[in-house]
C-alpha cells in the first residue's frame, strides 16, 4: 500500500459563479443578450439592403429598398386597402388551422388509444401524409368550387397531418404505468382522459400545433397564388404581374409578420396550457 505525503495533496475548490450567486440577475443578463441579438441580426440585414439600394448595388426597380417598401406599405394601410387581403388570409388561416387542429387531435388520440384503429388507418394515413398538400388544391375545388371552402379545406389538411402526428406518438410514448395506475384507482375512461392522456400527451401535441402554424401560413399564400381573388397570396403574385415589386414585398412582410405572429401566440398559448412541461430551450427559462 502506497501512502501519499499530506503536503503533496491538493483540495479543489468550486467557487460559485454569478449564475448560482445571483440567478435572476444572470437571468435577466443572457435574456437581453437573446433579444439583443435577435433584433441586431434582421436589423442589421435592413441596413445592408438599404445602403445597397442607395449606392445602386441592387436595381431597385427589382429589389426596392426596404424605405421605400416601408412607406409603400404605410400608404396602402392608411389607405384601407392593404386590410382586406390581410384579413381575408388571416381568416382562411385561422379557420382551416381551428378544422385541422381539431379534428388531428381527435383522431391521433383514438389512434393512438386502440391499436385496432391504428393498424386500420395508419398505413393510409401515411399514403396521404407524403402527398403534396397543393397537389390536392384541384380535387378541393372541384368538391367546394370557389371560394373560401377550397382554402380552407387546403390549411386544414396541411394541418391536421401535423397534429395527428404528435398527437398519436405522445400517446403511444406515454408510459405504462401511467396507464395502470389509472386503471388501479377504477378510473373510467373520461378520467383517464382528463388525469392521464391529456397531461402526458398535450406538451407534445403542441410541438406539432406550433409546427404547423406556420405550415398554414405558408400553404395559404400558395393557394391564394393559384386560385384566389383576395389574400396576401394572391396580391404577391399580381403585383409581381404587374412588375409592382414594391407591393409584391409588402405583401411578403405581412406574411412573414402574420407567420410570426400566429406561430408565437401558439407557443403562448401552449405554455399557459401546460405550466408542467420544459419552457423552450434557446429563448431563456422564466
Amino acid at each position: 500500500m502506497t501512502t501519499v505525503a499530506p503536503e503533496k495533496l491538493s483540495l479543489l475548490v468550486r467557487r460559485p459563479g454569478p449564475e448560482e450567486l445571483h440567478p435572476v440577475r444572470a437571468h435577466r443578463r443572457r435574456r437581453a443578450l437573446e433579444l439583443s441579438l435577435a433584433t441586431a441580426v434582421p436589423l442589421l440585414l435592413v441596413l445592408l439592403w438599404q445602403l445597397a439600394a442607395a449606392q445602386a448595388w441592387l436595381d431597385d426597380r427589382v429589389y426596392p429598398a426596404p424605405s421605400t417598401i416601408l412607406a409603400d406599405g404605410w400608404d396602402r394601410a392608411a389607405a384601407g386597402e392593404l386590410w382586406p387581403d390581410v384579413w381575408a388570409t388571416l381568416k382562411r388561416v385561422l379557420a382551416g388551422y381551428a378544422l385541422g387542429t381539431a379534428t388531428g387531435y381527435a383522431l391521433g388520440l383514438l389512434m393512438g388509444s386502440l391499436s385496432l384503429v391504428r393498424a386500420a388507418l395508419e398505413p393510409l394515413l401515411d399514403a396521404l401524409y407524403v402527398v403534396p398538400k397543393l397537389a390536392l388544391l384541384p380535387v378541393f375545388l372541384n368538391m367546394f368550387g370557389l371560394g373560401e371552402g377550397p382554402q380552407i379545406a387546403l390549411v386544414a389538411t396541411t394541418v391536421f397531418f401535423f397534429v395527428w402526428i404528435s398527437t398519436m406518438s405522445a400517446v403511444i410514448s406515454i408510459p405504462s404505468g401511467h396507464r395502470d395506475a389509472g386503471q388501479v384507482f377504477g378510473a373510467s375512461p373520461w378520467q383517464m382522459f382528463r388525469h392521464v392522456l391529456l397531461p402526458a400527451s398535450l406538451p407534445s401535441v403542441l410541438v406539432g400545433a406550433r409546427i404547423a402554424a406556420g405550415v398554414a401560413v405558408l400553404v395559404i399564400v400558395a393557394s391564394e397564388q393559384i386560385a384566389a381573388t383576395d389574400g396576401l397570396g394572391h396580391l404577391i403574385f399580381d403585383s409581381r404581374a404587374l412588375f409592382q415589386n414594391d407591393v409584391m414585398f409588402v405583401g411578403i412582410v405581412c406574411v412573414a409578420v402574420l407567420g410570426v405572429l400566429f406561430s408565437e401566440l401558439v407557443r403562448v398559448l401552449g405554455r399557459l396550457l401546460t405550466p408542467w412541461a420544459p419552457r423552450d430551450r434557446g429563448r431563456g427559462q422564466s
